[in-house]
């Protein structure tokens, strides 16, 4: 039977080996720097602790529940060090949830509506966000409609927040499939001088480099299998 400290350190070395792969696959698709957030939602505390010591310090959840767990647990644990972890929401946001997340949540990458941008901007002022594409037109997706982003961008300015770029989920189906998707949300994130371009995940993240991703979110490639689907869907 091995020591928590033996299965802590088995973990990293699985995911420090699983980073060099993902970035073998960028590195084929361009020489930019192309940064990996390391998806942990659906991961238990010990594989984010280990993602953690295995240098990923951004780390991208979709519920509110399972990212305050997160950051209480390693919140403390990286008490006086050098860094602690950059928490980003990349999943659907209710609003009354930014309360409780404000003051720990580093870039809210899913920012789709004008109310929800409202929250943010009283919880957190001057908080970093990105404003969150449609990209599939799939009733029930968060995002706003590709028409109506850059004036959400500009309403957002307005309220004194920090529009880092934007943010895209690819359509089902084969990666190639998003890649019309993809290129109008860098043309976009171009016409609006914002410099990221959240695009990309574990199955199309060729596709979303090679259209101009600045980011990709990398769950269960790096991180291996998911537990079940946490019960708090909405964020």
């Amino acid at each position: 039977m091995t020591s928590p400290e033996q299965d802590h350190d088995e973990l990293v070395r699985q995911i420090i080996a699983r980073a060099a792969q993902i970035q073998v696959r960028i590195a084929n698709c361009t020489d930019r720097d192309v940064k990996i957030l390391c998806v942990s939602k659906g991961h238990d505390l010990a594989v984010k602790a280990a993602a953690f010591a295995a240098g990923f310090t951004d780390l991208g959840e979709n519920y509110a529940q399972e990212l305050l767990a997160g950051a209480a647990v390693l919140g403390a644990a990286a008490s006086g060090s050098v860094s602690s972890p950059r928490w980003h929401f990349i999943g659907g946001l209710q609003s009354n949830k930014v309360r409780s997340l404000a003051g720990i949540v580093s870039l809210w990458q899913s920012v789709d509506r004008l109310s929800l941008a409202r929250e943010i901007a009283a919880r957190a002022p001057g908080a970093q966000v990105l404003v969150q594409l449609d990209l599939a037109g799939i009733s029930g997706r968060s995002g706003v409609a590709p028409s109506h982003a850059a004036e959400l961008v500009r309403n957002c300015l307005d309220m004194g927040l920090d529009v880092r770029g934007l943010m895209g989920v690819g359509v089902p189906g084969p990666p190639e499939e998003s890649r019309s998707g993809f290129r109008s949300l860098a043309a976009l994130a171009d016409e609006l001088a914002l410099p990221e371009r959240s695009m990309g995940m574990s199955n199309d993240l060729e596709v979303a480099v090679s259209e101009g991703s600045t980011m990709v979110r990398v769950g269960s490639s790096l991180l291996g299998p998911r537990m079940s689907r946490h019960p708090d869907s909405a964020g």
